[in-house]
């Protein structure tokens, strides 16, 4: 790649050596290689954006995360969210819920009719409408009844393996992640992902690689690090500093699916191309729409892809006004032609390999919880009903 395209951080990262890296294992029969996750997305990893990253290189996709009670009561749009691909191997579904009954009995129906490989439990999203019903990010500040959650699923998934995603805690004073890797070994996952922030930081800040490496050293099951991977460098100097066994990519492949080309490189010893021009993002979109519309339906479809578009365009000259002009599209025809108005031969504007994408909130906050949810941190009682009752957790 073009030196102009690498971060000051990875200046000096040279691509892995042969055997230097191991698949990432995961059960008896799931092996990923490279060892390179999609990490879930609300609204975001859905099966026509997870193929579009899959076709630039391997690695384990992700869904986005579904709701466990809408699925034990069969609604239509959630089991719409646990559809994959035609031929999407291996299959890989995120999972929210905030009892055990409903994770296990989800889990079951979810192995029990074949639809999948591989599932992973969603105990970090820091949003406040998860949050406030105890849900994401809050769960695991109550240690015992995340034992039981996990326990459920993890019974329930049989041969099938369970993986559980969490942060480093609801914020400074209440850390949680050290608990949450003993359960997850106690209780037979077969991975953890850490995303190495806490709730209050929601994106923002720099990731605490330091506690994936502390992650590692504790537990005896794979560790998955998650957190400021922008570039395929940031891959591997993660793996190195840490010890970790796999990086889930969020955030930095937004508008930029090509990232899991480079990561793929990289694993595998070479550097990795430069990326496209405008006009080869361009096509790279219109693909990735014209996939969703088919999925959602014309309408639907270019309203969601209107913050996806903003994504790859972000950073090219002229993109404030092309933005301006997408948030009025309707057809993909109207796309396309707000898309069109740029440079097709402009190069990608080095300066936009590590501008950040998606989620920020500015600032440390304060995390939303149901009332007295500290007081007792012990307890098994039931959270909200409320928080289990929409079909998509984020």
């Amino acid at each position: 790649m073009d030196p102009r395209y690498i971060g000051e951080p990875n200046r000096e990262v040279r691509p892995a050596a042969a055997g230097e890296f191991a698949p990432l294992r995961l059960g008896p029969s799931l092996q990923v290689w490279p060892p390179v996750v999609l990490a879930p997305m609300a609204g975001v990893t859905n099966w026509p954006f997870r193929q579009l990253c899959r076709e630039f290189g391997a690695g384990l996709y992700v869904s986005e995360m579904v709701t466990a009670r809408p699925i034990v009561e069969g609604r239509e749009k959630a089991l719409r969210l646990t559809e994959f691909g035609p031929g999407e191997r291996p299959r890989s579904l995120q999972l929210y819920g905030v009892d055990p009954y409903h994770v296990g009995e989800a889990v079951r129906r979810l192995v029990g009719e074949g639809r999948v490989d591989h599932i992973d439990l969603n105990f970090g999203c820091p949003v406040p409408k998860v949050t406030r019903r105890g849900g994401g990010a809050a769960l695991p500040a109550r240690p015992r009844l995340l034992a039981e959650i996990v326990r459920a699923a993890v019974r329930a998934a049989g041969s099938v393996p369970v993986t559980i995603k969490v942060r480093l805690g609801l914020d400074e004073t209440v850390v949680t992640w050290p608990e949450a890797g003993r359960i997850a070994e106690q209780e037979g996952c077969a991975a953890i992902t850490l995303h190495a922030r806490s709730a209050a930081q929601l994106y923002d800040g720099e990731a605490r690689w330091e506690a994936i490496g502390e992650l590692k050293q504790r537990v005896g099951i794979p560790v998955i690090g998650n957190g400021d991977v922008w570039e395929g460098y940031d891959a591997l100097r993660m793996m190195r500093a840490t010890g970790c066994d796999a990086v889930a990519v969020g955030r930095g492949c937004l508008g930029r699916p090509w990232l899991f080309s480079d990561l793929q490189a990289l694993f595998e010893g070479r550097e990795p191309d430069d990326p496209p021009s405008y006009g080869q993002v361009v096509e790279i979109a219109l693909r990735h729409a014209r996939a969703l519309a088919g999925w959602l339906g014309e309408t639907q479809a270019v309203r969601d892809f209107r913050k996806h578009a903003t994504w790859y365009t972000k950073g090219f000259r002229g993109s404030a006004a092309v933005r301006a002009a997408l948030g009025r599209i309707e057809t993909l025809a109207d796309l396309e032609a707000v898309l069109r108005q740029g440079d097709p031969e402009e190069p990608f504007p080095p300066h936009a390999m590590r501008v950040s994408r998606g989620k920020r909130s500015g600032r440390l906050r304060r995390v939303v919880l149901p009332a007295g949810f500290l007081a007792d941190r012990d307890s098994l009682a039931p959270i909200d009903p409320a928080a289990e009752c929409a079909v998509s957790g984020g």
